[in-house]
C-alpha cells in the first residue's frame, strides 16, 4: 500500500501552535527543558517500528541486531557519564524507574523511608494516592522549620526508630544540595539500602555543579528530560550486584517492549551531556536560578530556605498576598505568557492542586541562551502581573513584552 498523502492539518496544526507557544512564552516549570534538533530527530527515527522485549543478545523477537548496538550505546555512555556499574536505559520515565527498583529490591509492605511530598518529595516517594504508598510501608521525613533544609536529625532518628529497608533521596521540589553522604552513613547505621532519586538534578550532576551520588549510593534513578535536556524517559544506575533484580522488575516485571527510538534519544543526550559546553551550560543553570531567586526577593517575594543552589526556587506566596494561590497566580501568569507550576510549600494549609507556593526553575531560559539580565526581567514581569492580576491590560502589555523577549532566544525559530 502507498502512504496517505493527504497531509493531517488538524493534528499538525495544533503541533505548530504548541511550536509557537514554546518560542513566544516563557518556560520556568523547573521540570521541562528543550531537546536538541538531534535528539527530536532521534525520537522520531524508524526504531519506533521495532519490537525488542528483553535486552541486548537477550530478545524476545528477531532482528534485533542493530537494536542492541543502540541499547548497547545508550548503557555504555551512561555508565560513563556518570560513573555507575550497570544501567538500565528502558524505563519509560522516573515513575517506572523507581517502582522498578521498589519491585525488585522490596516485598510488599516494606519499610521504606522518604522525602514529604508537601516538603519537596515526589509521588513514588511514599504518597498515599500513589502505588508506592499504597504497596510499601512508607515513613516521611521532612526539613527543618528554621531553615527548611533537609532534617538529617530526623532522617536518622526515623531510620533507627522504623528500620527501613530503603532510605530515598532526592525531591522534586528542594531548591538546595542535597548531599548524599549523610544519607549513606545513616543507612549504613541501619542496614539499609540507599537509593537516589537524581530526576531532577541529573543534568547538574552530569555538569559537576551538584555532587555526584552514584559512588556513594546504591542505587540512582533519574530522568533524562529536565535539567540532563534529553527525551522524555528514564534511567536507573546501580551496584553490579543489583544489576540482575533490577533488570528483571523493569522487564518482564513492570514493562513490556522498550521504547528504542527514545533509547536512541537518550543515548544521544548522554553524548552531548559529555561534552565541556554541557558542564558550562550546567553552571549557568545554577547562576540564572540564582539571579532570578535574588530578583524575585528584591520584589518582595519570600524563598523558600531563603534562595537557591541548584536549578529551582520555590516562592512561599503567603507573605506576599495571604488570598493568592499558587493556582490562582499560575492561571494568571500563562495569561502573561509565563509558565510555571503551583507548589506546596512548609507548612502549607491549602490542598496540592490549590498549594501556597509557585515552583520557578532555570534549564529550559538557559538553554534559550538567557542570562542574568533576562532573568531580572522575568522577575519584574512576575511581580508586575501578580501585583495587578485583576488588570487585563497589565496581563496583555505583560504578555507583549514577554513575546518581545522570547523572540530574541526562541529554542525553534525555523
Amino acid at each position: 500500500m502507498s502512504w496517505p498523502t493527504e497531509r493531517d492539518t488538524e493534528l499538525f496544526s495544533i503541533i505548530d501552535a504548541e511550536r509557537d507557544r514554546q518560542n513566544r512564552t516563557v518556560q520556568l516549570i523547573a521540570s521541562e527543558n528543550f531537546t536538541s534538533p538531534a535528539v527530536m530527530e532521534a525520537t522520531g527515527s524508524v526504531l519506533t517500528n521495532k519490537y525488542s522485549e528483553g535486552y541486548p543478545g537477550k530478545r524476545y523477537y528477531g532482528g534485533n541486531e542493530i537494536i542492541d548496538q543502540a541499547e548497547e550505546l545508550a548503557r555504555e555512555r551512561v555508565k560513563a557519564l556518570f560513573g555507575a556499574e550497570h544501567a538500565n536505559v528502558q524505563p519509560h520515565s522516573g515513575a517506572n524507574a523507581n517502582m522498578a527498583v521498589y519491585l525488585g529490591l522490596l516485598d510488599h509492605g516494606d519499610t521504606v523511608l522518604g522525602l514529604r511530598l508537601d516538603q519537596g518529595g515526589h509521588l513514588t516517594h511514599g504518597s498515599p494516592v500513589n502505588a508506592s504508598g499504597i504497596l510499601y510501608n512508607f515513613v516521611s521525613y521532612g526539613v527543618t522549620p528554621s531553615d527548611e533544609r533537609i532534617d538529617f536529625d530526623q532522617v536518622r532518628d526515623l531510620a533507627i526508630e522504623h528500620r527501613p529497608k530503603i532510605i530515598v533521596a532526592g525531591a522534586t521540589a528542594y531548591p538546595r544540595i542535597i548531599d548524599p553522604q549523610p544519607f549513606r552513613e545513616i543507612a549504613d547505621e541501619v542496614g539499609a539500602l540507599f537509593m537516589f532519586d537524581a530526576a531532577h538534578i541529573a543534568g547538574l550532576i552530569a555538569g559537576g555543579v551538584h555532587p555526584n551520588p552514584v559512588p556513594v549510593a546504591d542505587i540512582v534513578t533519574f530522568t533524562t528530560h529536565k535539567t540532563l535536556r534529553g527525551p522524555r524517559g528514564g534511567c536507573i544506575l546501580s551496584k553490579a550486584e543489583h544489576a540482575a533484580a533490577i533488570d528483571k522488575a523493569v522487564f518482564p516485571g513492570s514493562q513490556g517492549g522498550p521504547l528504542d527510538h527514545v533509547i536512541a534519544a537518550k543515548a544521544v543526550a548522554f553524548r552531548e551531556a559529555a561534552t565541556p559546553e554541557f558542564g558550562t551550560y550546567a553552571a549557568e543553570i545554577v547562576s540564572n536560578a540564582a539571579a532570578l531567586a535574588e530578583a524575585l526577593a528584591g520584589h518582595g517575594f519570600r524563598l523558600v530556605s531563603g534562595g537557591t543552589d541548584n536549578h529551582l526556587m520555590l516562592v512561599d506566596l503567603r507573605p506576599f498576598d495571604a488570598d493568592l494561590s499558587g493556582k490562582k497566580a499560575r492561571l494568571i501568569l500563562d495569561k502573561a505568557g509565563i509558565s510555571l507550576n503551583e507548589n506546596t510549600v512548609p507548612g502549607d494549609e491549602r490542598p496540592p492542586y490549590i498549594t501556597s507556593g509557585l515552583r520557578i526553575g532555570a534549564p529550559a531560559v538557559t538553554t534559550q541562551g538567557m542570562g542574568h539580565r533576562e532573568m531580572r526581567e522575568i522577575a519584574f514581569q512576575i511581580h508586575r502581573v501578580l501585583t495587578h492580576r485583576d488588570d487585563q491590560a497589565v496581563i496583555a502589555e505583560t504578555r507583549d513584552a514577554v513575546a518581545n523577549l522570547c523572540s530574541k532566544f526562541a529554542p525553534y525559530p525555523s
